[in-house]
């Protein structure tokens, strides 16, 4: 039987700004953010920072939410994301400060960045204009400078293929992690050949499946190691773009004390949905520990998912995942009647800030 998810048609009636178009442009940001960033130069005394600190909000952090987690058999560096108003004591001239805002006038990160400057840190700037594209031109500062021209619907956090993989080029430039462009190729190969089978015409139903299953849910991710930042993002856009309540959690933590909060409250049971998010590559122990749990869960009268990540790198992985949760953070606003695109909810709470 035919649904809504089916049909473009019905999609496009209820999401007036074509966010789907931005879902499905992702393999395409993917490329363009990697051949924005390959002309960066970058001073060489980067890579020898002590510590690398990301100051961002929402959407502007996921990229090093995804490196911290994808690559952290690889840094030789301490990598923290600070999502706030000041730095961390210890930031000084030797840390990397790496100042990330679409708008380019979060009030947070701007104030990161005068802090950056007071202690002399080193700082690179990602980021679509505004304040903090004034600052970087004013003080010289390595700017990746985001023209999101694959985002037809226009929202910031669509441009997630800019976002989080400019950020790792970015990284990826100055030499503080490995990327080659036959990776990247191939990530982007990947996603268009998922594009294809998830989008509503194609034959594969996974997005429109955990649409339906988290339908008026509150939905509980769960993940670990390398897919950890995918999940995040996946959870950052349904909240946005869904306005559903989600809560996040990482494997093997969950299982020292979470697995004690299953009994209350009983209602709980009725309206939670569990998502697991399984990969063969893995610990092995932690593969065992994702299948126990989730038959855990079960037995205490919650409904579980599972989204397995088959693809055969972990970078592949990650945007796998993240591709997935774009189609279904696009579809499960469809089913609600509503137009993903606006943020009610946010721009009220800035406007109030800015009283």
């Amino acid at each position: 039987m035919s649904s809504i998810l089916d049909s473009r048609e019905k999609i496009r009636a209820i999401d007036k700004s074509n966010l789907l178009g931005s879902v499905e442009a992702l393999p395409d940001q993917i490329q363009d953010a990697w051949e924005q960033t390959k002309s960066l130069v970058f001073p060489n005394t980067f890579p020898t920072v002590s510590n690398i600190i990301v100051s961002g909000m929402g959407g502007s952090s996921l990229g090093a939410l995804v490196i911290k987690r994808l690559f952290k058999d690889e840094l030789t560096l301490p990598l923290e994301i600070y999502p706030h108003y000041h730095l961390p004591g210890y930031t000084s001239k030797d840390s990397l400060v790496v100042l990330s805002s679409y708008s380019g006038n979060t009030e947070e990160t701007l104030a990161a960045a005068e802090q950056a400057i007071k202690v002399g840190a080193k700082i690179a700037v990602i980021t679509g204009g505004g304040k903090l594209a004034e600052l970087a031109k004013q003080n010289n500062w390595p700017m990746y400078l985001i023209n999101a021209k694959f985002n037809p619907c226009g929202q910031p956090r669509l441009a997630i293929g800019y976002a989080v993989f400019g950020m790792l080029s970015m990284f990826a430039n100055i030499g503080l992690i490995n990327l080659a462009e036959s990776q990247v190729l191939n990530v982007v190969d990947l996603l268009k050949e998922l594009v294809t089978q998830l989008a509503p015409e194609g034959s594969n139903d996974l997005a429109k499946l955990i649409s339906y299953a988290t339908y008026d849910k509150h939905i509980i991710f769960v993940a670990a190691e390398h897919l950890i930042g995918a999940a995040h993002v996946f959870n950052n856009q349904v909240n946005e773009n869904a306005k559903s309540l989600t809560s996040e959690w990482h494997l093997p933590e969950f299982n020292h004390h979470y697995l004690e909060a299953l009994s209350f409250p009983h209602l709980a049971k009725e309206t939670t949905i569990f998502f697991f998010f399984n990969s063969a590559l893995y610990h092995e122990r932690v593969q065992k520990r994702v299948l126990l749990t989730k038959s855990l869960v079960e037995q205490k009268g919650y409904e579980t998912q599972m989204i397995l990540a088959t693809s055969s790198t972990k970078l592949e992985q990650v945007f796998e995942v993240i591709q997935i949760g774009e189609f279904v953070a696009a579809y499960l606003p469809i089913l609600y009647g509503i137009d993903a695109s606006s943020i009610p909810n946010v721009d009220w709470f800035k406007a109030e800030m800015a009283k």
